[in-house]
């Protein structure tokens, strides 16, 4: 299965943080399993620290890249087709990097490993 995880997700298996569901760090550990971070999230996290709202990400934020990659996972860049399906996208989820996730799922055929119930709503295979 090709996975792909939502920024909290992310963060929450760095941090070993119980948060994240027994069925998705299952998934994520299987080696089985190709795992993605889309660059959305790279700059989620980036942005929120930088403006105060993630502080707790200070172990993670400076080398954010060698760390998904010593995790084995592979970044996901943003291409056009991604950004015309996310602002495409049709109802009222507004935020930008959820609708990036959702539209990065669906194009590249990924199952989204999240606990945002509102992405099933637009047609995106979650994992929970």
């Amino acid at each position: 299965m090709d996975l792909l995880l939502d920024t909290h997700t992310l963060l929450w298996w760095l941090a070993g943080d119980l948060s994240l569901s027994t069925g998705a760090r299952a998934a994520i550990g299987d080696d089985a399993n190709a795992v993605f971070v889309s660059a959305a999230s790279v700059w989620e996290i980036t942005t929120k620290y930088r403006i105060g709202k993630l502080p707790e990400v200070a172990f993670v934020v400076a080398g954010l890249e060698g760390v998904i990659a010593d995790q084995g996972f592979a970044g996901l860049p943003i291409g056009l087709r991604h950004a015309q399906s996310a602002g495409s996208l049709p109802g009222p989820h507004r935020d930008p990097f959820d609708r990036m996730l959702m539209a990065q799922a669906m194009a590249e055929d990924l199952v989204l490993v999240s606990n945002e119930q509102i992405f099933g709503a637009y047609g995106v295979r979650v994992l929970w």
